[in-house]
């Protein structure tokens, strides 16, 4: 049986900021900077983080497929919420995938999400979810923070419908320090420029990449695309034309998204195969302390799959922002004083958010068997007053991808929250259910009555003394405003 990627999907915060403003804030210390003022970068709200944004990537995967037959959740990232909690298994939660699941975190390296992957393709067993998810942060008035970005990409994998199969892979490992984040550091220390570019990219990946070409049995004039990231502008072209790749390397993102981290080499993949054609092939390439190189090729089946939004709707839908500290507050390069609001207990009592996960996790409501009638959160008995059966007739009924709209809003600016105003009001949900809840991502135009809702995974609360984060969905404009 033939085995490889059923499916993609990827996910860009809608938050963006133009890098000339960066580079204005920063022009009287490092004027440099303005050569890298081009286009858009995107990054995190207060609210998103490696965990929420690989569960939006799933989603766009996914769609409305069925999950039940999933055994496999990998996650890749460099910047999980979590040291010791397996954020997989949040991931797992959200989605409301079955407890038969085996799930695990892959980080340590920019390479992490093509290892994966590689890994992954090699056992073939069973349907597999994969998801790479980073948010890298850059210093202020660094290189990095220029061209760094946030996104995540997923990838479905099985024995049927293949869209794109493995010809061949290969691996290095090199104790080549391009650039490195010790634990407990918020930022990476990069090395010199010309060194990595030289003595890195050119000499390790032509190796990697010479090996998987020999073992697809075919050569570089062969490859329709070469998929390959790095936080260094103009890399991509210098290896393409190192190892004789005759084409353009794939669009890197750099506007609207920029550098990814360890999930932007799945995130370019994604991109190439909504454009891809039966029979062209890809090679994708993910460096870091080594390199893997994947030689791909896409079926006649990835003309029928379409992710629900995909790479060009998740980057076109933005929320453009010219307030630089905004960015810095939000990932926490400054403190903020938010005054006497913001001191307020968040303790998160895991036996109930345990028991409730159904609930909370996978924002599961109950229909009753007896009425029909939607509610959330399910109470003892049905709300419908000429009902009123008791809650053992109730049956799980998600709201995560339920159409809904603004019943009721107001802009909240006196109570503490991350970014102000708080908004939040009643969401009618087409299913009948109505439900208090908050509402994020509302650009320049505000919200009214009526408008299209969506749901999204984000963090509610930040408990910062014990260092847990809780999760629950909110409510967002269908488009950017």
């Amino acid at each position: 049986m033939e085995y490889g990627i059923t499916g993609f999907g990827a996910y860009v915060p809608r938050l963006r900021l133009d890098r000339a403003v960066i580079a204005a804030e920063h022009r009287w210390m490092a004027p440099a900077l303005k050569g890298l003022a081009r286009g858009t970068r995107a990054f995190c709200s207060w609210d998103e983080d490696a965990v929420t944004m690989a569960v939006e990537a799933a989603r766009d995967a996914l769609d409305d497929r069925q999950r039940h037959g999933i055994r496999t959740l990998l996650l890749a990232s460099t910047n999980f919420p979590y040291a010791d909690l397996q954020n997989a298994s949040i991931v797992a939660a959200a989605l409301d995938l079955e407890l038969a699941l085996r799930s695990a975190d892959c980080g340590g390296s920019q390479r992490a999400a093509t290892t994966m992957l590689a890994q992954a393709l090699a056992a073939g067993e069973g349907e597999a979810l994969l998801v790479a998810s980073d948010r890298p942060l850059g210093k202020p008035a660094s290189t990095q923070e220029m061209t760094y970005g946030a996104g995540a990409a997923a990838l479905t994998l099985g024995g049927e419908g293949v869209i794109a199969r493995c010809l061949g892979t290969a691996s290095i490992s090199a104790m080549f320090v391009d650039h490195f984040r010790a634990s407990g550091q918020r930022y990476d220390y990069f090395w010199e420029e010309r060194w990595i570019r030289d003595e890195g990219y050119l000499a390790l990946v032509p190796q990697a990449v010479g090996a998987a070409l020999g073992k697809a049995g075919i050569g570089i004039g062969a490859i329709t695309h070469l998929v390959m990231a790095s936080p260094l502008r103009g890399i991509a072209d210098a290896v393409g034309k190192k190892i004789g790749f005759a084409g353009k390397p794939a669009d890197a993102l750099d506007d609207g998204c920029g550098y990814a981290g360890a999930a932007h080499p799945l995130l370019m993949l994604a991109a190439v195969l909504e454009r891809c054609r039966p029979g062209e092939r890809i090679l994708l390439v993910g460096f870091g302390q080594g390199c893997d190189a994947l030689v791909l090729e896409a079926t006649d089946a990835i003309a029928d799959f379409k992710p629900r939004r995909g790479v060009a709707a998740v980057l076109a839908d933005a929320v453009k922002t010219d307030a630089y500290l905004r960015m810095l507050s939000f990932q926490g390069s400054i403190e903020l004083e938010w005054g006497m609001r913001g001191e307020k207990e968040v303790k998160t009592a895991q036996t109930d958010q345990y028991r409730s996960a159904g609930q909370i996790m996978a924002f599961n409501a109950g229909k009753c068997r007896a009425c029909g009638a939607v509610q959330f959160p399910q109470l003892a008995y049905c709300v419908n007053p000429a009902c009123c059966a008791p809650a053992a007739q109730f049956d799980p009924f998600t709201l995560v991808d339920s159409p809904a709209a603004v019943l009721t809003y107001t802009a909240d600016w006196l109570s503490y929250h991350p970014a102000p105003p708080l908004y939040v009001g009643f969401v009618q949900f087409a299913v009948g259910a109505r439900l208090l809840m908050e509402m994020v991502d509302i650009g320049p135009a505000g919200i009214d009555v009526g408008m299209p809702l969506r749901t999204v995974f984000r963090i509610k609360d930040r408990d910062t003394q014990r260092g847990y984060d809780r999760y629950f969905w909110k409510a967002t404009p269908v488009a950017a405003g």
